[in-house]
């Protein structure tokens, strides 16, 4: 099919999927979530047997786009949920999919960016990325990402991340787990295709049994946990400290929380 937020090639055995929105920092838009899933399902039957996930620009993806902010004050409950459904069936699949999946991050991954790189099987950066989970800075929360977080990175960790809403640098990100490799930016793809090259070599059928015996001992209980995470993420912005935070960061300004 025809994307226009990602272009997807094939080399040899490798896909890559390129995020190519750099003019908006590789935001997610609803558009790019069911390009994102279509050119997933489309590698998946294909004689691919690893998949590169980048960004073109300077960013790896800067989270949520800023039009589709603009919009959640405007949304209905019913799309809100819809809204968060459509994030979790993102962040499901890539946690599930069959094939092995490498981020190679080439800047900054916040927050829902940061869900998609640290998802994925591997993750390579360079020196300069950055990873956060902001969230909680603009009155929302980190509902969904937080089901995969801490199964990551342990509670502890998670909760650091979670509720501060800080800033790693790309050594602290490697340090909690979150980063395998960093590597200078003309060596980034390189790396990735190594990594590709390396799984290629093994059994494909071993690998997808590997994977699906890593996901599905663990699927019923995060399916529980992602239908109250999506819950959460929708009712979150009915809250005045959501109108709050979204219309202090639309306008540059420090919040004044409601506190409610």
């Amino acid at each position: 099919m025809s994307y226009q937020t990602l272009t997807l090639t094939h080399e040899a055995s490798v896909a890559t999927i390129t995020l190519t929105r750099p003019e908006k920092r590789n935001a997610i838009s609803t558009q790019m979530i069911e390009e994102l899933l279509a050119a997933l399902a489309e590698i998946e039957s294909t004689a691919a047997r690893a998949v590169i996930i980048t960004g073109s620009g300077s960013a790896f993806c800067s989270g949520m786009d800023l039009d589709a902010l603009k919009n959640l004050a405007q949304q209905s409950p019913m799309q809100n949920l819809e809204d968060s459904k459509r994030m979790a069936k993102m962040f499901r699949r890539i946690w599930s999919y069959p094939k092995p999946l490498i981020a190679a991050v080439n800047g900054a991954a916040i927050a829902g960016g940061c869900g998609i790189a640290t998802l994925c099987d591997f993750t390579i950066a360079v020196p300069e990325a950055k990873f956060g989970y902001t969230e909680v800075r603009i009155g929302f929360i980190p509902a969904i990402v937080s089901v995969f977080l801490i199964r990551q990175i342990g509670d502890k960790r998670a909760r650091d991340l979670l509720l501060t809403g800080r800033i790693l640098t790309a050594e602290e990100a490697k340090q909690i787990g979150l980063v395998n490799h960093i590597v200078e930016p003309d060596k980034l793809m390189d790396a990735a295709r190594i990594y590709a090259a390396a799984l290629v070599e093994s059994s494909p059928s071993s690998i997808e049994r590997t994977k699906r015996l890593l996901t599905e001992s663990a699927a019923a209980e995060v399916d529980a946990a992602l239908a109250r995470a999506v819950a959460e993420n929708a009712s979150i912005r009915a809250t005045a400290d959501f109108r709050e935070g979204l219309a202090s960061f639309l306008e540059k300004r420090r919040p004044i929380w409601p506190g409610k």
